[in-house]
């Protein structure tokens, strides 16, 4: 055997090594950051059905006399901010996530105020439309939980996988980066306050 076939062979079979590497590392990324990209979809899908069980919720309450106009205007305005941030989950950065989860934060919050604000309106509270609505958004917030927690656990493998030396090394060269996880609203961490002497 020549001499210079020896090194030839090794550096064929070390080329050959680094491709079957490279070529692994991105088809598992590609595939990790499609699982993201789809539980991405099934939030956005859980909050869009929110949004759209809350105008039908506004339109039920705007019909009942003398319903105090500003706590409608608080949860249409808040929808509305709701509706207007798109994000791309292939492109998706830790400031963009704490900015939809903001909006979103408030929109719960006018929902829960629009909610207490009904308690002083019996024809309302009677209303079975309005109940029915109301079931269904209670079902829609567990649902938003769930495509939540389903999307961190997608984003933990990929993470997992383009952190990881020496795999952070490719994810360098092919623009894979690590991705946001959902954190809990502003103010969770707070122990909700009961109040048993109101009834």
């Amino acid at each position: 055997m020549k001499k210079w076939l020896i090194p030839v062979i090794i550096i064929f079979v070390l080329g050959y090594a680094f491709y079957s590497f490279a070529k692994g590392f991105n088809n598992t990324a590609v595939k990790l950051n499609e699982d993201i990209s789809e539980s991405w979809a099934n939030v956005e899908t859980a909050y869009q059905r929110r949004n759209d069980l809350i105008g039908n919720l506004v339109k039920t309450v705007q019909g009942a006399a003398d319903f105090e106009r500003g706590t409608l205007t608080d949860v249409i305005n808040a929808r509305a901010k709701a509706t207007s941030i798109n994000i791309d989950p292939s492109k998706v950065s830790p400031q963009q996530l704490a900015e939809f989860n903001k909006v979103q934060g408030g929109l719960s919050g006018a929902l829960k105020s629009l909610l207490v604000t009904v308690e002083r309106y019996p024809d309302l509270k009677t209303n079975q439309n309005f109940l029915k609505l109301q079931d269904e958004l209670a079902s829609t917030e567990n649902q938003i939980l769930t495509a939540r927690t389903r999307f961190n656990e997608n984003v933990k493998p990929y993470n997992n996988h383009v952190k990881t030396f020496p795999n952070s090394i490719l994810a360098g060269w092919f623009n894979f980066e690590g991705k946001p996880y959902f954190q809990s609203e502003a103010g969770a961490e707070k122990p909700v306050e009961v109040d048993f002497s109101k009834k």
